[in-house]
């Protein structure tokens, strides 16, 4: 059923403008699907879906598109290159290795994040401008695990 109900996601957010998670459930329910809002945030999250912005300047629901061997070469170009990560406020720090603050900041660009709301970066560092504490929170939680990857798959 999980499957299921991650594929008719997939085809809705695909098919329709889908802004909120509230949206998202009503869609899942008029399909047939009985889901609760917990299961659907569940289910975004597991499905690694982003918030892109949509024709009419708002955003919506989308499946990332970053091939496996992007994810690969992200998480390697992050775990060697990024030396730390903070954040205050709406503003994330990313400190990189002289000369690869560019590389690292085309990296983050390319994933579209919602919350992002620009980057710029020097020689080693990167400063990213987003929405909310709480946008700042998920990036650099995310960013970090990043970091961390070269780590595990090494062991």
């Amino acid at each position: 059923m999980k499957i299921e109900r991650q594929n008719k996601i997939l085809e809705l957010i695909k098919n329709n403008d889908i802004e909120t998670q509230s949206e998202l459930l009503e869609k899942l329910n008029a399909a047939g699907f009985t889901a609760t809002q917990a299961t659907v945030s569940r289910d975004i999250k597991e499905m690694r879906l982003i918030k892109i912005p949509s024709s009419k300047g708002e955003y919506k629901y989308a499946a990332d598109t970053v091939s496996e061997e992007e994810q690969q070469a992200h998480s390697y170009l992050f775990s060697t290159a990024v030396t730390s990560i903070d954040y205050s406020h709406g503003l994330v720090v990313i400190k990189t290795n002289v000369g690869m603050a560019q590389a690292v900041c085309a990296a983050l660009d390319s994933k579209n994040r919602a919350g992002v709301m620009g980057t710029i970066a020097g020689d080693d560092t990167i400063f990213v401008a987003t929405r909310s504490d709480s946008a700042s929170a998920g990036l650099v939680s995310d960013l970090k695990k990043l970091m961390s990857s070269k780590i595990r798959n090494e062991k």
